[in-house]
C-alpha cells in the first residue's frame, strides 16, 4: 500500500470531531485531506471519481457519509468511512471502529464488503427513513442542542414529541395491496432492524435483507407509551404480535397521504418530499472498506 496513490478524503468541517478526523487521517500518510462543506460535497466527490479515484473517504456523520454513498453506489469505487458524527450508525453496522485513529487505518486497508442501500424516490439512505413522530423529535432536538448536551436534548425532545404527537392517515401499498393506517410513525430501515435496548435501531447481524417497514397503529398515548417500553425491553418480535404494531420486510413499498408534500427523515436529515413516497431496496450496491478479512456486517455480502 505504500506505493499506492493517495486517497481523496473529504472532511465535513461542521462535524464536532473534524479536527480529530484530520489528525487521524494525516497520521497515516495515505490521504489527500480536503475540508468540504456538505452542500459542495457531492460535486467534489464526483470530480474526484471522474478524475479516476478508485476509493474515496468521507469523514462525518451518517448524513454526510450518505452523500458520498449516493455518488459511488452502483460503481466499483470504494467508500471508506471515518465516523466523525454523533451516532455513526452506518459505521457501527459495518463494524468499522468508531475510534478515529483505528478507523483511519481501516480506511487505508484492502478489504471491502458489499452493503445494501435504499432509496426513497431518487434519494439514497443507508440506515433509516421515517415520517411522523421522528421528524418532530429531530427538529426539536436540533433546536435544543444549541444550549443542551446531546443526550439531555434528546430526552427533552422525546417528551415534547410525545406531548405534541400528531396522527397521520397513511396508505401503504406493497405488491399491489394497500392498507390504510392511522399512525403517528412509519419507520423504514435498510435490512432487518432491532428496537430492543441497547441495540435500538441497529441492523440485526445475519438478519433478513430488504426494507424493514414498521408502522405504529394509533390507539392513544397510553397504549403508545406501553408499546414503546415493550419494544425497548423485549424487541421487535414481541411488539409485532400486538394489534398496535405491524412489522414486515419487503423489496418495495409506496406511501401516500392526502397532501402534496410530507416531511421525511433520511439518516437523520429532514427534507420535504412530494407524494407518493416510493421506497425500494438495492442489494450489494455499495463497496465499503471494512479492513478486517473476517468482517461480515449484517445485510452485507463479501465481494466475489
Amino acid at each position: 500500500m505504500t506505493d499506492a496513490p493517495r486517497i481523496p478524503a473529504f472532511v465535513n468541517p461542521g462535524s464536532g470531531n473534524s479536527k480529530k478526523a484530520r489528525d487521524a487521517l494525516a497520521s497515516t500518510g495515505r490521504f489527500d485531506i480536503m475540508e468540504i462543506e456538505p452542500d459542495k460535497l457531492e460535486a467534489e466527490i464526483r470530480r474526484a471519481v471522474e478524475g479516476g479515484a478508485k476509493r474515496i473517504l468521507v469523514a462525518g456523520g451518517d448524513g454526510t457519509v450518505g452523500i458520498g454513498a449516493a455518488v459511488v453506489a452502483g460503481t466499483d469505487v470504494e467508500l471508506a468511512v471515518l465516523p466523525a458524527g454523533t451516532l455513526n450508525h452506518f459505521a457501527r453496522d459495518m463494524e468499522i471502529p468508531v475510534d478515529l485513529p483505528e478507523a483511519a487505518v481501516v480506511a487505508s486497508a484492502t478489504t471491502t464488503a458489499l452493503s445494501d442501500v435504499a432509496y426513497v424516490g431518487d434519494k439514497l439512505f443507508l440506515n433509516t427513513s421515517s415520517i411522523g413522530a421522528y421528524v418532530i423529535f429531530a427538529r426539536v432536538r436540533e433546536k435544543l442542542e444549541a444550549r443542551l448536551p446531546y443526550k439531555l436534548a434528546s430526552v427533552f425532545a422525546m417528551v415534547s414529541t410525545f406531548l405534541r404527537m400528531r396522527v397521520l392517515a397513511v396508505e401503504l401499498e406493497v405488491a399491489g395491496k394497500s392498507q390504510v393506517y392511522r399512525t403517528p410513525l412509519v419507520f423504514i430501515g435498510v435490512d432487518e432492524r432491532e428496537l430492543q435496548f441497547p441495540t435500538l435501531g441497529n441492523r440485526i447481524r445475519d438478519g433478513r435483507r430488504g426494507l424493514h417497514v414498521m408502522v405504529v397503529r394509533w390507539r392513544g398515548r397510553s397504549k403508545l407509551l406501553s408499546l414503546g417500553f415493550r419494544a425497548i425491553f423485549r424487541g421487535v418480535d414481541e411488539v409485532s404480535r400486538t394489534v398496535e404494531f405491524d412489522s414486515f420486510i419487503v423489496d418495495r413499498c409506496t406511501i401516500t397521504m392526502k397532501r402534496s408534500f410530507a416531511r421525511v427523515a433520511r439518516d437523520g436529515e429532514i427534507e420535504s418530499m412530494s407524494m407518493p413516497l416510493e421506497y425500494r431496496i438495492e442489494r450489494d450496491r455499495l463497496h465499503v472498506v471494512v479492513g478486517a478479512v473476517d468482517v461480515q456486517p449484517a445485510g452485507a455480502a463479501a465481494p466475489e
